[in-house]
């Protein structure tokens, strides 16, 4: 697997375990049973989607897992702006930047 596929596929894993908590908390705060149970079922299975994209390949997963998490803070960040209106304030601005420098540095340090 070429090292494009291999972060690409480790993005589509960071959208489908962030998309998927994002439906398990919008279904928390569903009135209807069945609306929150609709949610609960998609979450879970958005979730089994996100196992399986990231346990899949053959790769180095400690090595791989830092990018993941930078790939993943990244993203749940976007996902908390666009659909529940959150804004990151300072701390996270800050906490973040560390996790992506420490993703940057896996990625391009060379041995």
């Amino acid at each position: 697997m070429s090292a494009i596929s291999a972060y690409l596929l480790l993005l589509l894993a960071a959208i489908l375990e962030a998309g998927g908590d994002a439906l398990v908390r919008v279904g928390l705060h569903q009135p209807n049973i069945a609306t929150r149970a609709t949610l609960f079922t998609c979450g879970g299975l958005v979730l089994f989607a996100y196992g399986l994209a990231v346990n899949a390949p053959p790769w180095d997963f400690g090595r791989l897992l830092g990018v993941y998490v930078t790939l993943f803070f990244v993203v749940a960040q976007i996902i908390n702006l666009v659909f529940f209106g959150v804004r990151p304030d300072l701390p996270v601005l800050g906490g973040g930047a560390l996790i992506v420098a420490g993703g940057l540095t896996i990625t391009f340090w060379q041995r």
